[in-house]
């Protein structure tokens, strides 16, 4: 073999080998660069609090839609009572023409005074004549009933169809919603899964004696009297309302839940003020809009706080500086100082 050959034969395996490399170094660069690093412990406890409370905010953004799923598919509803209704009135002049029609075939093929010739009764003829111009009369009116009839049954079937259209929408950007919440909490499990086993068997115990301190906290269950043990005791209306959140504390957090053993933060204060008799939304969003504002300075106990901007948490006021809450995903129903998150506005339900 010449030593040409032979040289260019070593630089083809050279660049060969030479390639090879290049593209194992970049794989491995890519690989090192790609990969996460490993979470302190405190470092993946606040990753998961914040990716919890997005899966929060998703869910409150979710059941502020409620009301208008509930308010367009009440529409619906009543839009096709409507229309059951308007097309019976159809049926009904359609089957009226349908015997004007026939009244007027089995006369048309003869003339008037064919007709009183051939008569058994002549003065019953006459006397039948004389109404003959009433009889086209009914007819006309028949027809403009009936076209104005279905005229209002196609207004009725298109707004339905409106509705409907409206409802799809609003129940498909719900459902983006929920997709964002499970994502938020997949993406916190993803975090909880990098750590140790000890490191992961340490949070899950701080998370129990969270729910076991919470639940030790519940006031006395005696339906006979308020509880001494309220931070602010409290009677009325407003103190059913924060006897029974009280009640709930240790109770897990669960988007969608009113109770009774699982709650999301409206889900919560829609069931205490309900049991005392007052009606409002699962929406924190709606629930700052259903009492009368009040200032941070005036607070009493039962008022409903809000929280962030746009509002996505609300918790209820018990006095002393504190809150009682659904806090958050993987957190039970809990209270805190009233400022733990960024404070927004407040009112008072009833």
């Amino acid at each position: 073999m010449s030593i040409g050959r032979i040289n260019r034969t070593k630089g083809i395996a050279l660049a060969a080998i030479t390639s090879t490399a290049v593209a194992a170094g970049v794989i491995f660069i890519q690989t090192g660069a790609d990969a996460d690093p490993k979470p302190t412990l405190d470092q993946a406890k606040k990753q998961v609090a914040t990716l919890q409370h997005k899966a929060e905010e998703a869910g409150e953004s979710a059941n502020d839609l409620r009301g208008q799923i509930s308010a367009s598919a009440v529409r619906v509803k009543a839009l096709q009572a409507g229309i059951a209704k308007q097309q019976a009135q159809v049926d009904a002049v359609k089957r009226q023409i349908g015997s004007l029609a026939v009244a007027g075939y089995q006369t048309s093929g003869m003339t008037t005074t064919a007709q009183l010739l051939l008569s058994t009764n002549p003065d019953q003829f006459l006397s039948q004549a004389s109404t003959a111009q009433a009889f086209a009369g009914q007819q006309n009116s028949a027809l403009r009933r009936f076209q104005q009839a279905q005229g209002k049954l196609g207004d009725l079937q298109a707004s339905e169809q409106s509705e409907l259209a409206s409802l799809k929408a609003v129940q498909a950007q719900q459902d983006t919603l929920k997709k964002q919440i499970q994502t938020n909490l997949d993406a916190a499990e993803k975090v909880l899964d990098k750590l140790s086993d000890a490191e992961r068997a340490k949070i899950q115990a701080e998370n129990e004696k969270e729910a076991e301190d919470a639940r030790d906290e519940r006031p006395s269950r005696d339906e006979d009297r308020m509880d001494d043990s309220l931070p602010v005791p409290v009677n009325g209306r407003a103190g059913t309302a924060v006897q029974t959140a009280m009640a709930q504390l240790g109770d897990s957090y669960v988007w969608g839940a009113d109770g009774p053993d699982s709650f999301d933060c409206s889900g919560l204060m829609m069931y205490a003020w309900g049991k005392a008799g007052v009606s409002l939304s699962h929406s924190s969003k709606a629930q700052a809009s259903e009492g009368r504002r009040v200032s941070k300075s005036q607070l009493m106990p039962g008022d409903l706080v809000f929280y962030y901007s746009p509002i996505s948490h609300v918790a209820m006021y018990i006095g002393n500086g504190r809150i009682v809450h659904a806090s958050r995903p993987g957190k039970p129903v809990k209270t805190d100082p009233i400022d733990l998150m960024p404070y927004n506005t407040a009112v008072r339900p009833g």
